[in-house]
């Protein structure tokens, strides 16, 4: 009996977890994510995401470069937010060349270049909705393959209109708070510099904040509502520049290998994609997790009533039967002669 009452006493892990709801929810977190295959979804992202990089990168700045045509320092400072945005200093070298040569030769990016960034982008955002989709643990919805090109080209579309939003937020805030402390002769004061410094990661995170509460509440196959995702994506947001910190020492690690030094933007982008969609999707089961996204099953209805009859065929009667059927006709005999 001291045995079994050892055994059913709960470990220390579960006491802890009933302890603190947020040990309670990273667990279940990690629980859907590995039962959901966010390891595999990644890589898939992580493929689709290199190859659809430059051509969607191209198109963009071909046409920011149409439309800014005649505001190059907004233009440059959309450049500056995206070559930033990652950790590696050739990884930004790369993605400066491809957006100085995007911006240069708008006029020549062609049908060829727009057909690459449509296959590549579709591809792209097909894993990266079935992979959310995964995580939110929805049911597939039956579509033709027309409808769902459709809705995917529609939701690559959203995405870029989000990040444009984000990042004009984000360059525009900045030249904006320049602005009024030059207006007011301020601008080269330790306070003046202190307070764009804070007002530029409050932009940063404000930015990030859009675009990931974009892609947890809409990129879903079956979208949910922005309330369930305003948590989770601040919590991307913050550790998404926290992620950019440490890729910028394990990068620098990596490629100052011999292998790093020839493959190293390459190897950079690679490895920072990963771990940029690996984060995504946990972030997105660490917010399906949450108490109220949770679903609650409905009961399941009992099972089918089965009626079997059991009939039992006696071929004759027993011993008992037949002396009680000779005794009943004994007694209804005398009861009839007693009436006549």
């Amino acid at each position: 009996m001291a045995g079994q009452e050892q055994e059913a006493k709960p470990g220390r892990l579960a006491l802890l977890r009933r302890r603190h709801e947020w040990l309670d929810r990273i667990i279940r977190a990690f629980e859907r994510y590995q039962s959901q295959y966010g390891d595999y979804y990644a890589a898939a992202i992580t493929y689709f995401s290199v190859l659809a990089m430059v051509p969607l990168l191209m198109i963009a700045f071909a046409v920011a470069g149409f439309v800014l045509s005649g505001n190059p320092e907004l233009l440059g400072r959309l450049q500056t937010s995206i070559t930033t945005a990652v950790p590696s200093p050739a990884m930004s070298d790369m993605l400066n060349r491809v957006v100085e040569q995007a911006i240069s030769q708008a006029g020549t990016v062609g049908v060829i270049g727009l057909l690459a960034a449509l296959y590549s982008g579709l591809g792209w955002m097909t894993n990266l909705r079935e992979a959310l989709t995964a995580q939110w643990t929805q049911e597939p919805i039956k579509q033709s393959m027309v409808r769902r090109m459709a809705a995917d080209l529609g939701s690559l579309i959203g995405l870029g209109a989000a990040m444009a939003v984000s990042l004009g937020i984000s360059a525009l805030g900045g030249g904006v708070g320049r602005w009024f402390f030059e207006l007011v002769g301020i601008e080269d004061s330790p306070a003046a510099v202190l307070v764009l410094r804070v007002l530029s990661i409050l932009l940063s995170l404000l930015a990030t904040w859009l675009v990931f509460l974009w892609v947890l509440a809409r990129l879903p196959r079956k979208p949910v509502t922005l309330r369930s995702a305003v948590w989770g994506a601040l919590f991307a947001a913050v550790g998404f520049e926290i992620l950019k910190q440490v890729g910028v020492v394990y990068l620098n690690s990596v490629t100052s290998s011999p292998a790093g030094v020839a493959f190293g933007p390459i190897l950079g982008l690679l490895v920072f994609a990963n771990l940029t969609s690996r984060f995504i999707l946990f972030v997105t089961a660490w917010t399906a997790s949450a108490r109220e996204n949770l679903e609650v099953a409905p009961p399941q209805p009992p099972g089918p009533a089965i009626i079997r009859p059991v009939v039992q065929v006696r071929e004759r009667a027993g011993v008992r039967a037949t002396m009680g059927l000779v005794g009943l006709g004994a007694v209804a005999g005398w009861a009839w002669r007693r009436k006549r």
